[in-house]
């Protein structure tokens, strides 16, 4: 992968990164299109990288399809699809580990501890490995986007890291993986993201900006849906992920629940407008 990125480099090609863990849906492929927009080539990393799931975790079951996988890149004019084993990403169990701290450190951060040095480590090798101009994210982990951005700024990677907003179902509901885990019954009661959403913009679009008084609100809406629990529901500051106490046009809503067995997050800017989300 590296002599091939270097290659491409001497000839004068801009490569672009789309890191995954595969089992690719829409979302992924918005993600490859854009790469397209910002570099000659594009690379996507498909690895399951086992050093972000934490115990107890969905690693052993996380959906694997590698054959469809390589159908989809290959529609979207992907250049490699780049998917090391495990054994050549970890020879052995790394003893270096990048850390980002106070931004990894809360929402996802708390009920997952160690999972965005996991993260970072592996998109740190992904980077050099590949070699980048720039690197494709998915809104939906904002948490991650903006930790990712954090690192490759304080260890002066010369990578523009791009981010691509939510890409949604039909019905709303933000595209991951791990939907596919959902029950039709389950995915019904998925959507309590979506209504917090909505009802969230509704009343800051009212003139409502006291946070405490959302979120009251809106854990009364997502607990209305049928065996759901919520691991997190909290305003930040979308700069520095700092818990807001008053609303105002840099708010984001950060949620995660989970449906069954089945952990999901989302997320939303308070005052962008509803339709933002296409790809």
């Amino acid at each position: 992968m590296s002599a091939w990125a270097e290659a491409r480099i001497r000839a004068g090609k801009r490569i672009s990164l789309v890191p995954t863990m595969g089992f690719f849906h829409e979302g992924h492929l918005c993600l490859m299109r854009r790469a397209a927009q910002t570099a000659d080539l594009v690379v996507v990393s498909l690895f399951v990288n086992p050093i972000q799931f934490g115990p107890g975790e969905d690693l052993d079951r996380y959906p694997r399809d590698m054959e469809r996988d390589a159908g989809l890149a290959w529609k979207e004019g992907v250049a490699v699809l780049f998917a090391p084993a495990r054994e050549a990403m970890y020879p052995e169990l790394p003893q270096t580990r990048v850390t980002v701290a106070g931004l990894s450190e809360g929402l996802c951060g708390l009920t997952r501890p160690g999972h965005f040095d996991g993260v970072c480590t592996v998109v740190a090798k992904l980077f050099n490995i590949v070699k980048p101009a720039t690197a494709v994210f998915g809104s939906k982990d904002y948490q991650q986007l903006a930790v990712i951005r954090k690192m490759t700024a304080d260890l002066n990677w010369n990578i523009d890291i791009v981010a691509h907003p939510i890409v949604r179902d039909h019905n709303g509901l933000a595209m991951s993986s791990r939907n596919s885990y959902l029950s039709a019954e389950e995915r019904r009661s998925a959507l309590a993201l979506v209504k917090a959403i909505d009802v969230a913009r509704a009343m800051t679009g009212r003139g409502i900006n006291d946070a405490d008084r959302l979120l009251a609100e809106l854990e009364i809406i997502i607990k209305m849906h049928d065996n759901v629990e919520i691991e997190y529901l909290t305003i930040v500051d979308s700069r520095n992920l700092q818990v807001q106490k008053n609303v105002d046009n840099q708010s984001l809503l950060a949620m995660a629940i989970r449906v069954g067995g089945t952990r999901l997050i989302d997320n939303a800017m308070l005052f962008e407008e509803a339709g933002e989300f296409q790809c």
